[in-house]
C-alpha cells in the first residue's frame, strides 16, 4: 500500500513499486480514473458486452466484461477503495514488473509514462534460473505437491492432456465444480485436475458423484490436491492448459509454449484473458461462463487439429522464444536486472 511511499518520502529515500500483474492489466488499473470521472464506470446498465474505448492503447479491444473486476462494483465498495489505494503507486520513483519486451511493448511504453524508470524483467522464474542456475527452485508454493501426477503423465501419449488449474486463491461452488467435472469427462480428453482441498465455497456437505464422473476420471483423468506446475506444463504430454489466468501461471505456460483455455475470475485476470484471447493469440478465452456444454466445446477447440490450434501453436512458440531470449544474457529482461540492480547502488 501507499503508506510505505508516504514514510519513504518523509525520510528522503527513493521508492519503487513492484507489481506481480501483466502489463496490460497494470495499465488498466492506471487508466480506471478517467473512466470514473467519465462515468464510464462503475457500469450503469447489464451491457458487459458494451465496448470501452478510453483505454488509449486498447481502442476498440475491451468490452466492458474484459475491464478489471472492481469495475463490477460501487465506487465506495471496499474492493474500489484498495484497487485505487493501488493505482496510487505512481508516486514512486520506479517500477519492477514480472513481464518482457517482447510481450508487452507497446504497453510498457504507456506505463513508461508514468515512473521515472521502469524494469521489466520477466518472466521471473526463468530469469532466475537463467541467473543463479537451474538447482535452486523459483517455486514459491507452500503447499505440498502430490508428484504422482508426473509419473501419470509419463503414461500419456504427446500434446493429448488438458492441465486445469484455477491456482491458489479461486474458489468455486459445488454447481461450478460439477459443470467443469462433466465439461471435462464429455470432451474425451485426457485431464490432470488441481482440486485443492480449500476451492470449495459454501456449505460443505455430502454431495453425489454421478456413476458418469467417477467411470471417466478413472479412464481418462487424475486429480490431485497440487502439482508441480513448472514440471506439469513442460510435459510433452501437456497439450493444453485451463486457467484462472494468473500472472505468474500465464508467464509459465508461455514459457512452455501450451496453449490456453482462460477462465478469469479476480481483478486484471479479465484484461489479461482477453489479450490472451484477441491480441497474443495464444489461447481462447472463456469468461463469465463455465456452463458444461461449453466447457467441453472450448476444450476441444483448444486441444483439437484444425487450424485455430494451429495458429494458437505458433503464436505461443513465438513468445516462448522471445521470453527465453530476454532472460539470457544480452537479453532485454536480463539487461533490465542488471540495470536495477546498478541504480539501487547508486542510490
Amino acid at each position: 500500500m501507499c503508506f510505505a511511499i508516504d514514510v519513504a518520502e518523509k525520510v528522503g529515500v527513493p521508492a519503487m513499486a513492484i507489481t506481480v500483474i501483466s502489463g496490460c492489466g497494470y495499465w488498466s488499473y492506471s487508466c480506471i480514473p478517467n473512466l470514473i470521472q467519465q462515468g464510464h464506470v462503475p457500469f450503469t446498465d447489464e451491457d458487459m458486452d458494451k465496448q470501452s474505448s478510453d483505454i488509449p492503447g486498447m481502442e476498440g479491444l475491451l468490452r466492458r466484461r474484459d475491464l478489471p473486476g472492481f469495475c463490477r462494483f460501487s465506487i465506495d465498495h471496499p474492493v474500489t477503495k484498495i484497487f485505487m489505494e493501488v493505482i496510487k503507486a505512481t508516486r514512486a520513483s520506479a517500477l519492477i514488473i514480472n513481464t518482457f519486451d517482447g510481450l508487452e511493448a507497446s504497453i510498457l511504453s504507456h506505463i513508461a509514462t508514468l515512473f521515472p524508470q521502469v524494469y521489466a524483467i520477466g518472466p521471473v522464474h526463468a530469469l532466475v534460473k537463467s541467473r543463479v542456475g537451474d538447482g535452486l527452485s523459483s517455486s514459491a508454493s507452500l503447499r505440498q505437491e502430490d508428484r504422482r501426477c508426473m509419473a501419470w503423465l509419463d503414461s500419456k501419449q504427446v500434446g493429448s492432456v488438458i492441465y486445469v488449474s484455477f491456482g491458489s486463491l479461486v474458489e468455486l461452488t459445488h454447481d461450478q465444480l460439477f459443470e467443469f467435472w462433466h465439461g471435462l469427462v464429455s470432451c474425451g480428453k485426457q485431464f490432470l485436475w488441481v482440486v485443492r482441498s480449500d476451492m470449495i465455497s459454501g456449505e460443505q456437505g455430502e454431495h453425489v458423484i454421478p456413476t458418469e464422473l467417477k467411470m471417466g476420471t478413472k479412464e481418462r483423468g487424475l486429480i490431485v490436491e497440487w502439482a508441480p506446475q513448472e514440471e506439469v506444463l513442460a510435459h510433452k504430454a501437456v497439450g493444453g492448459f485451463l486457467t484462472q489466468c494468473g500472472w505468474n501461471s500465464i508467464l509459465e505456460g508461455i514459457w512452455a509454449g501450451v496453449p490456453m483455455l482462460c477462465w478469469p475470475r479476480l481483478a486484471e485476470q479479465l484484461v489479461t484473458s482477453r489479450w490472451i484471447g484477441e491480441v497474443w493469440r495464444i489461447g481462447i478465452d472463456m469468461k463469465d461462463t463455465c456452463e458444461r456444454s461449453m466447457v467441453e466445446k472450448m476444450i476441444r477447440r483448444l486441444m483439437e487439429e484444425g487450424d485455430e490450434r494451429e495458429q494458437i501453436l505458433r503464436s505461443v512458440e513465438r513468445f516462448s522464444k522471445l521470453a527465453r531470449g530476454a532472460v539470457t544474457e544480452g537479453g532485454s529482461s536480463y539487461n533490465n536486472l542488471d540495470k536495477l540492480i546498478q541504480d539501487l547502488r547508486n542510490f
